[in-house]
């Protein structure tokens, strides 16, 4: 029986099933332990290497085929560094975990002269980060990088920790290297949301094989206030995140292949090489006008703790 990927207990209730961007077909599972959700059998290495294949990344310059596309994630990667730098002081250091192209960390050099690190897998992303200077880039996963213990002033996971093979490890890697006071800053899908319970497995952000587990956002506060963190903030509104997630949970009920226009908003001509032009544009149209009413839609999911998404900020004890 596949073992739940946060406390590595068997006993589960089955939720629903779901499949890949490769015809693979898989179960999500919640742990009767740890009331973690997670991806069953769990995946292989060869899975998880097809699943971040350069494809994932973005094969060209940018990962997103569309200018446009980057410079809009530019301004939330800029948002999220804004709030971060109300939180800590001038020459901190800062580690962002599963830093991606680093802009993040770059835009931090706008607020204050910080010290900068950032973990990377090693393909496109790393390639991207280390044409930033005033980043210092580990390649690796984090409990195969060495930092000093509470070396760091504040720590960030955007949408990192439901990646992570070995969870438990990495967050007491944390708690180690970062400093007494020192801030964490978390971000990941919420499997309680509106959109995870009414598109179960054709939900966006469920991204089979690559997401192994998911916490409901009420059981991960207890859990991190376990794990000698302080609540701070909870934050569940996200217009980078949240609409675009409706759009393509609509187009997954549609679609026989999942996530086709995010897909070819990558550029993955491979994949969606079985749909005309024609069909690829009134995708992009739907997404277009409909992405007014479903910003409505998810602040009033956030008023309610529903939204797709959630951010968490806590502090160390």
């Amino acid at each position: 029986m596949d073992k739940c990927t946060y406390c590595k207990s068997s006993p589960s209730n089955l939720k629903y099933k779901t499949s890949d961007v490769f015809g693979q077909h898989w179960e999500i599972h919640q742990c009767c332990n740890c009331q973690a959700y997670y991806i069953a059998p769990n995946p292989s290495p060869n899975q998880l290497a097809q699943a971040y294949a350069d494809d994932y990344y973005g094969e060209q310059e940018e990962k997103f085929s569309f200018p446009l596309v980057e410079k809009i994630l530019d301004y939330f990667r800029g948002g999220r560094a804004r709030k971060l730098s109300k939180y800590i002081e001038a020459n901190s250091a800062v580690l962002d975990i599963g830093c991606g192209n680093g802009q993040f960390l770059e835009s931090l050099v706008k607020h204050g002269d910080y010290k900068l690190f950032g973990t990377e897998l090693a393909g496109k992303s790393a390639e991207r980060a280390k044409r930033i200077p005033q980043v210092n880039l580990r390649i690796g996963f984090l409990e195969e990088v060495v930092f000093d213990k509470e070396s760091f002033d504040a720590i960030t996971l955007f949408h990192v920790f439901e990646h992570l093979s070995e969870p438990e490890l990495s967050l007491n890697i944390i708690h180690e290297i970062l400093k007494p006071n020192g801030v964490l800053v978390m971000s990941f899908p919420n499997i309680d949301s509106w959109q995870s319970r009414i598109f179960k497995g054709k939900w966006l952000h469920l991204d089979p094989p690559r997401h192994l587990f998911f916490f409901e956002p009420k059981t991960f506060r207890g859990l991190m206030e376990s794990q000698g963190f302080a609540f701070i903030d909870e934050s569940y509104f996200s217009m980078e995140q949240n609409p675009f997630g409706m759009v393509q949970s609509i187009l997954n009920l549609w679609n026989k292949k999942r996530e086709v226009l995010f897909e070819s908003m990558k550029g993955n001509h491979t994949y969606t090489q079985e749909y005309s032009s024609f069909n690829i544009i009134l995708q992009k149209m739907f997404f277009i006008l409909s992405f007014p009413i479903f910003i409505i839609s998810d602040v009033i999911a956030s008023l309610f703790k529903k939204s797709a998404t959630v951010e968490f900020v806590f502090r160390k004890k």
